[in-house]
């Protein structure tokens, strides 16, 4: 279980200013949630596989393919600023 100290010193530790109703209310949620934990880890779980979510998702975009883009004129255009046949972008790197 956990008690009123214990929550002080979380709430400082996440640099929390909590109010004494504050303090009560989180000691009675978290106490709740911890002993939801302890009912879970009565669950025998031995022939359980890991999963990372309750059901099976897939991804159903396409498959990426690369091919040339006919118009090159006109994606350039839509670029704030180009150098010959290029985008122009500003410089990122410190030489430094």
């Amino acid at each position: 279980m956990i008690d009123r100290e214990q929550v002080r010193k979380v709430a400082h530790l996440a640099r929390l200013e909590l109010t004494s109703q504050e303090e009560e209310l989180f000691t009675t949620q978290l106490g709740s949630i911890l002993d939801y934990f302890e009912q879970l880890n009565e669950l025998d779980v031995e022939n359980v596989k890991p999963t990372t979510r309750a059901i099976d998702v897939s991804n159903v975009t396409r498959q990426d393919k690369l091919q040339p883009y006919p118009d090159r004129e006109e994606i350039l255009q839509g670029a704030p600023e180009q150098e010959g046949e290029y985008f122009k972008v500003p410089k990122i790197i410190n030489q430094e």
